[in-house]
């Protein structure tokens, strides 16, 4: 497995995986010079036991909620992209079929036409039920590494592949011997590893059907309210003396469904499937930021066109700041079609109008510029004959 994940084969896949939407990146233009020197040297670090993660570049982001984030260098990142190639596959067989989060052939959009089918399901026989929706409190924050390294030793027999697996999760601490980082993209498979054993819980001892969980959000659903009070104390109690995790005391909460369930980013109702306004909102004001941001480079740009000491000059040799401009349109412009892109997924599954502007309108929710403008074509029986 060791000699797998540090085969030459598998970290250019993983430098590629790496790089890939990120090639306008400083970073990644230096290393792009010489990075098959690059992929070899790590590669013989990783082989004789002298690699060591570099120190993580930390920053806040709110979306939707002030968050940590914890991202590992370039390097390092291929590291974990050629760890994942190999050990994701293993872990992935284990899963049970209904959590979504960061696997592949699943995901946002599958689990909640999961959820959508189950509810249908139960408000065609039930005409009042519930559901039981929990969140895990400081869920990265709080993840065990001895824990953790319990479940990985379980399943990662090559001894190699297991000290790496250790050096990477005690490269981060949010408090002496737990946590784990945001940034990382091992981080997205321990979390799954970690909460694996409350799927087999609730699924395999608890005998649940209509459990669904995206991370650490999950939701059960049954017409059973006093049930379900029943199993939120059972899960409660399983994860403090298992996990040593704490259910959210604000978000533990048993409601009637019949009106509507809130999960994965849609607003699941009797009447069919919409984007929840909250999330429409938040990518509204993104979209327009953008969108204003993308204008004012160009305007830039046009400007430092017009500073040309001489048509007959290269432009590009003798304006770097002509050139950063374009890099920086070049890449925004990415972020808005990966954006746009994104959208489009989410309104395959929901009701909205596409207007004449080439906006959307969603939940009642005007967004702009998502599709190209329609263009007017005059009715016959208004033209006038020759």
């Amino acid at each position: 497995m060791f000699e797998e994940i540090i085969s030459f084969k598998n970290l250019l896949k993983a430098y590629y995986r790496t790089r890939s939407n990120k090639r306008f990146r400083k970073k990644l233009q230096k290393i792009e010079l010489d990075f098959e020197d690059r992929l070899i040297n790590i590669g013989k670090q990783l082989k004789n036991g002298s690699y060591k993660p570099k120190q993580y570049h930390q920053f806040l982001v709110y979306e939707p909620k002030l968050r940590r984030i914890s991202a590992p260098a370039v390097i390092d990142r291929v590291v974990h992209h050629a760890i994942i190639n190999i050990i994701e596959p293993i872990f992935d067989r284990q899963f049970t079929p209904n959590t979504f989060a960061c696997r592949k052939g699943k995901g946002t959009h599958f689990g909640m036409l999961q959820v959508a089918a189950c509810y249908k399901k139960i408000a065609q026989k039930q005409s009042v039920f519930y559901a039981l929706k929990c969140d895990i409190k400081s869920y990265f924050a709080s993840i065990d590494h001895k824990i953790l390294i319990k479940f990985l030793a379980q399943s990662i027999l090559c001894q190699r592949t297991f000290k790496l697996l250790k050096i990477i999760i005690n490269s981060y601490h949010d408090s002496p011997g737990k946590g784990i980082p945001i940034g990382n993209l091992t981080s997205q498979l321990f979390a799954n590893i970690y909460l694996h054993r409350l799927d087999v819980f609730v699924t395999k001892e608890l005998k649940e059907e209509h459990y669904f969980r995206y991370m650490d959000d999950f939701v059960i659903l049954s017409p059973d309210k006093t049930y379900l009070i029943q199993l939120r104390e059972k899960i409660r109690t399983f994860l403090q003396s298992n996990l040593e995790l704490t259910l959210h005391p604000r978000k533990a909460n048993i409601f009637m469904a019949g009106r509507g369930l809130d999960f994965i980013g849609y607003m699941i109702k009797p009447t069919g499937i919409t984007i929840r306004k909250k999330t429409l909102r938040r990518y509204k004001k993104r979209h327009k930021k953008r969108l204003k941001q993308l204008r004012e480079y160009k305007r830039l740009k046009k400007i430092q066109g017009l500073a040309q000491p001489s048509l007959f000059e290269d432009r590009q040799e003798n304006n770097p700041k002509a050139e950063q401009s374009a890099e920086k349109i070049k890449a925004l412009k990415t972020k808005i079609r990966a954006s746009r892109n994104s959208l489009k997924g989410f309104l395959r599954y929901s009701k909205y109008e596409r207007l004449k502007t080439g906006g959307v309108e969603v939940n009642g929710i005007v967004i702009p510029r998502i599709f190209p403008k329609k263009k007017y074509t005059p009715l016959l029986s208004n033209c006038k004959k020759v």
